[in-house]
């Protein structure tokens, strides 16, 4: 049996690589001349679906940057695509729709096991979610809702799967077409990853409330907006997207950081999210965070947005850097000094370099600050300031205060 469904779909891919071909903008695409159309979605529709995301590009492209949430399904691996784009530049379309047919056809079985996981574990993901809304709201949840959390068949859960690839051609169409097959519902991105990276950018050229929080290092800035963030206010976590602090030492013990790129589009996301909101709350940060560059849409933007500096006393500063960065490795705190050695002088060097090698954590970060609070200066005097004094509050408190003086407000 399973030799045969081998066959069987070998020969289907077969016919369906041969027929398929990027299709013109605002067409459904075809499988074959009597087969059902499968619907192709504009970005904005896309997004708003509720099915999973499948993202059928190489690993390396998908790494590159990909719509938060999607899931990695690749119908080729790197080096698959590298020799059938090479095959196509030098022999053509139809020895690369070959060599793509020899490589996909024996992977056909897994491919649809894999399709049949992506929709029921999305099934899976919309019952927990809609549990778990249940139990942190229970009164608000009436019998029909109630209901719906334990159907299978509800709209969220039936959800068609979005597919796309890069340009909306031939890899999703088969992808498809195999989804089909198996009586899963699926749409495709129309202009396909492509089409998303034009809508990503174009949003950060739109006009934004932008406000900006600002704060000499230490001043946990990114702890009080995350805050407020759970008091209502709209926020964005430009540290957090980036898995970066901002500094030389910014990326001590967080995550790998995404490209430029998924960056991007992560930031693309959030926006997304806050659209209406009369303010949104951003850190003041420099263009970089760490190696992720804010585009340049949001960070001219951001150049024009009015400042609140929050401001501590600088013992409180330094107690909330050795915290942070106290259990860090020695080495790798050493090493990011000698990063800024040259803008800390020889002197500060040495100091800070001496201070981490007997752990004394405080000296060290008395001797960085100078160097980081001269260019914060810097940058914020280019800014419209306003001012606020929040002594040893903690990120609740003064979050709290922050509202209650209407400073800030929920959004």
């Amino acid at each position: 049996m399973q030799q045969s469904w081998r066959q069987a779909g070998s020969a289907s891919v077969v016919l369906q690589l041969r027929i398929v071909c990027p299709c013109r903008r605002g067409e459904a695409i075809r499988s074959g001349p009597s087969a059902a159309m499968i619907p192709t979605l504009p970005i904005t529709d896309f997004l708003v679906g509720e099915g999973a995301i499948l993202d059928v590009r190489s690993p390396a492209e998908f790494g590159q940057g990909h719509i938060p949430g999607a899931v990695n399904l690749p119908l080729f691996d790197d080096a698959e695509r590298a020799e059938i784009g090479t095959l196509y530049k030098q022999q053509g379309r139809q020895a690369a729709v070959l060599r793509g047919l020899a490589l996909v056809g024996p992977r056909m079985e897994a491919l649809a096991a894999a399709l049949t996981r992506a929709g029921d574990q999305h099934q899976a993901d919309v019952q927990d979610q809609a549990e778990a809304q249940a139990q942190r709201h229970p009164l608000s949840i009436g019998p029909a809702a109630s209901s719906r959390t334990t159907d299978s068949t509800s709209p969220l859960a039936t959800a068609p799967l979005r597919l796309h690839c890069w340009r909306g051609g031939m890899r999703s169409a088969s992808v498809a077409w195999l989804a089909r097959q198996l009586d899963l519902p699926v749409v495709l991105l129309e202009g396909g990853y492509k089409s998303y990276r034009r809508w990503v950018l174009a949003l950060f050229e739109r006009p934004w409330p932008l406000r900006l929080l600002g704060g000499r290092t230490g001043c946990g800035k990114t702890e009080l907006l995350l805050a407020l963030a759970e008091r209502g206010v709209a926020m964005v976590d430009l540290e957090g997207l980036a898995h970066h602090r901002g500094s030389s030492f910014g990326g001590l013990g967080l995550p790998a950081q995404p490209s430029s790129e998924h960056y991007e589009n992560r930031l693309a996301a959030a926006l997304c999210r806050l659209e209406g909101a009369p303010a949104i709350w951003l850190e003041a940060e420099s263009s970089q965070v760490g190696r992720c560059r804010i585009p340049t849409g949001l960070w001219r933007q951001m150049r024009a947005a009015p400042v609140l500096e929050v401001q501590r006393p600088l013992e409180q500063r330094v107690a909330h850097l050795v915290t942070i960065y106290g259990s860090q490795d020695p080495q790798a705190l050493a090493e990011a000094t000698h990063r800024i050695a040259k803008r800390l002088g020889p002197q500060r060097t040495a100091a800070a370099l001496e201070a981490i090698e007997r752990a004394d954590w405080a000296a060290a970060c008395l001797q960085m600050l100078d160097y980081y609070d001269r260019c914060y200066d810097h940058e914020l005097g280019q800014h419209r300031l306003s001012t606020v004094e929040l002594g040893q509050l903690s990120p609740a408190a003064a979050a709290q205060e922050l509202l209650d003086r209407g400073l800030m407000a929920p959004g």
